[in-house]
């Protein structure tokens, strides 16, 4: 059962700076609350030992306790709540049609919210209370009464009379001073208000950077960022510097209703660029984890991203959500048995990536198997004086019935050992009375058992199967005949014979390697996995995945317009298949809220050259700004344009200097907003790039280097930029970004649509996109 936050607070004065001063107070009293259940937790981790308990017990207690105290000891400083909510009175309440709102009557769906009526709650990224058994300060945003902070909209208020939000300095630690503003939305009356249908209102009541002023939320739930003014939109449009940061104060409703699905339920979010389908999969798993702990601490959580760039860029969006310990993987480091030491030729890893390879390689374990190999005389185990003898037919039969089962190999090894011993039993039982389980046991030991099973069904490993079958023509024949092409049988050979300890992996191999682990024993599963950029996963990737959640769930994230690799998915359906949830529900996000509309624009021009099945984006947002500029010298003009927007010459809403043209920017742009730069060129451009940089006294952070998802200005190749954002992004070069790969033109759709702010692209050559 979900954990309940509940409580009430009077309301302070809504109007005046009053109201300013009452909330910078509650959240002193909430900062002095987290820290003094900080120092409880820790506490409670030394006092646990003394717990009078069995040992089982007292270690799950401690973990549960240890858990609990590093999760709120990792909670970054920053503000506690980003809102709160005003529920109306119940009818023939006094007040009953809210001062603050004019709502009238709780009725229709926000019957709903009758438990909660006359309540208010400030909405924050982690539950904090006083005492254990008080009403809490602040109400974790995952908790079921906090859906209402984001669903609620004129025509929908779900009870809510009044959702305010609160405006705070950009890279706040919690300060009061940093609390700038508050806005509200008067969701419960309709015929006034400034915005349409009347429905929002407010004011800044502080000094600091954000506007106080709403706009309206338009129709429908929710609040539509493409109207609404005030903090929502500044907090989607804050500069993108750092690490990846979550959205719990910007949920967007079809977002929520994304993030709020069941645990038993497979998602696959087709998402457009800027459409928060990261984010969306992330705050997922931070609410499975709030929702089912019990659940996910059992079985586990995992995050699996395209690269290690990616899940830097990532890492801190859980722990802020109060989420710790959940473990962040590539696809690589899941099937790293071995470290990479080989390559191999496209067209060799285009066949070993096929799914076509997960029969070849179960042909080649299972000719392991040889019932032929029973000797003719049967088994005959030494029991004392006796002789207990298996005919060889009951063993064929034995070994056949344990085949078809199609159990793990190890498995079936075992079940083969157990049958054959218990036959033994049953005729050492029928002539000598009955035997105990130590001597079924010691039989199912004895040599002769050992030396029947490894002729019958030998011992093995995923590199003596593999290593025989790349390097051996006559067995790599017998298990891919009438599954692979005579040239794709041989594109999977190698020229030099080798054995499992002489190999060279290749990544590809390593995903061999897993399957056929797989194919031997049952590897550990999780409870839920999210899988990010997942369209360019192969399909031996894919079961890789699959097997790891057998009886779990899958978040999919991915973009068909954005797969790069050679076996890139061409459709979700079949993408699906491989993970092995072709029933999961797949949903497209096609509202972007951080990538501008005049960036989208472009990207759509490119997407109708990639034929894959993705609706067109679109964008919320007006304010960014693309510039194109045909240069004669590439170099000399990215050296430039970096100098020009770390001098803060090109900062958005001020104009160029002699570096280059004006570079528009959006009417609603915040004079000297700079953010981070990104400049993302084809591989073989970044070093000489790179030195014109350094040289230059530019030089810019390496994306695989630690200091990179905070530093000002990042270089890096268009194969690294799947997932990552940039305010200012230096597009270097479309044409030889395109032709650098047999999916270039989707490479070069990535590159498109990493900036949030401003694209400028640089070339000498025609662009691709005319």
């Amino acid at each position: 059962m979900a954990r309940r936050d509940t409580g009430t607070r009077p309301a302070p004065d809504p109007e005046g700076p009053q109201a300013l001063a009452d909330e910078r107070a509650h959240h002193e009293r909430c900062r002095a609350a987290l820290a003094a259940m900080a120092a409880g937790a820790r506490e409670h981790v030394v006092t646990a030992a003394d717990v009078s308990a069995s040992g089982a017990d007292a270690e799950v207690l401690g973990r549960a306790l240890r858990t609990k105290a590093r999760d709120l000891g990792e909670l970054p400083p920053g503000p506690l709540f980003f809102g709160r909510l005003d529920f109306a009175a119940a009818p023939g309440d006094e007040g009953s049609g809210d001062e603050r709102s004019g709502a009238g009557p709780v009725a229709g769906r926000d019957a709903d919210a009758a438990p909660h009526a006359g309540q208010s709650y400030h909405i924050g990224r982690t539950r904090i209370t006083e005492e254990p058994t008080a009403p809490p300060l602040v109400v974790d945003w995952r908790a079921p009464v906090s859906r209402a902070f984001y669903q609620a909209g004129p025509h929908d208020p779900r009870g809510v009379a009044v959702r305010r939000r609160f405006g705070w300095a950009p890279d706040s630690t919690g300060a009061p001073q940093d609390l700038t503003g508050l806005e509200d939305e008067y969701l419960g009356r309709s015929g006034t208000g400034a915005g349409p249908g009347g429905t929002e209102s407010g004011t800044e009541l502080g000094p600091g950077t954000a506007s106080g002023t709403g706009t309206g939320t338009g129709s429908g739930t929710g609040t539509d960022v493409g109207v609404a003014g005030g903090f929502l939109a500044a907090e989607i449009r804050r500069p993108r510097t750092g690490p990846m940061r979550d959205i719990a104060a910007t949920i967007q409703p079809e977002q929520d209703d994304l993030v709020r699905s069941p645990l038993g339920t497979s998602l696959c979010v087709q998402g457009a660029p800027g459409t928060g389908k990261t984010a969306v999969g992330l705050h997922r798993a931070a609410y499975l984890l709030y929702t089912h702990p019990r659940r996910i601490s059992r079985s586990g959580l995992l995050v699996l991203g395209p690269n290690r760039t990616f899940l830097r860029y990532i890492a801190e969006v859980l722990p802020a959500l109060g989420e710790g310990g959940v473990g962040q993987l590539t696809v690589e480091d899941l099937v790293a048995r071995h470290p990479v030491t080989g390559h191999d030729p496209e067209a060799t890893a285009l066949v070993k990536h096929d799914a076509r390879m997960a029969r070849v390689l179960r042909r080649a374990l299972y000719a392991r198997v040889r019932p032929e190999a029973v000797d003719g005389a049967g088994l005959t185990v030494a029991d004392g004086s006796y002789r207990w003898r298996v005919p060889a037919g009951e063993l064929t039969a034995i070994v056949a019935d344990v085949l078809a089962e199609e159990l793990p190999y190890d498995t079936g090894r075992e079940r083969v050992r157990a049958r054959v011993a218990a036959r033994v039993r049953e005729l050492a039982e029928r002539r000598s009375g009955p035997r105990g389980d130590g001597w079924l046991r010691r039989t199912a030991r004895a040599r002769p058992m050992a030396a029947f099973l490894d002729a019958v069904w030998p011992r093995t490993s995923p590199e003596e199967v593999l290593a025989g079958l790349l390097s051996g023509p006559q067995e790599r024949e017998r298990a891919a005949d009438g599954v692979l092409g005579p040239a794709e049988r041989a594109a999977l050979g190698r020229a030099r014979p080798f054995t499992a300890r002489s190999a060279r992996w290749s990544a590809a191999d390593l995903v061999l390697l897993d399957e056929l682990a797989g194919l031997l024993e049952l590897p550990a599963g999780h409870g839920h996995i999210v899988v990010d950029e997942a369209q360019d996963l192969s399909p031996m990737q894919c079961r890789a995945i699959g097997r790891r959640a057998p009886h779990g769930s899958l978040t999919v994230l991915g973009d068909l317009a954005q797969g790069t690799t050679p076996w890139a998915a061409r459709s979700w359906p079949e993408q699906l298949a491989h993970l092995g949830r072709p029933d999961a529900r797949t949903v497209a996000l096609t509202t972007g809220f951080r990538v501008p509309a005049q960036v989208t624009a472009l990207a759509n021009r490119l997407l109708a050259r990639l034929d894959v099945p993705v609706p067109p984006g679109r964008s919320l947002r007006e304010d960014g700004s693309l510039t194109v500029r045909r240069v004669p010298d590439v170099v000399a003009a990215t050296v430039a344009a970096v100098r020009a927007a770390r001098n803060g010459t090109e900062r958005l809403g001020a104009p160029a200097g002699p570096a280059g043209p004006d570079i528009p920017a959006g009417p609603d742009a915040p004079a000297g907003a700079l953010g981070s730069v990104g400049v993302i060129a084809a591989d073989a451009d970044v070093p000489r790039l790179r030195a014109a940089l350094t040289a230059a006294g530019l030089a810019p952070a390496d994306p695989a280097g630690p200091a990179a998802p905070g530093a000002p200005v990042t270089l890096l190749p268009a194969t690294l930029a799947k997932g990552l954002e940039y305010d200012h992004v230096i597009a270097v070069e479309p044409a030889a970004i395109e032709e650098a790969e047999p999916r270039g033109a989707h490479r070069l759709y990535v590159v498109l649509t990493r900036a949030v702010t401003r694209l400028e692209i640089l070339h000498t050559r025609p662009l691709p996109f005319g």
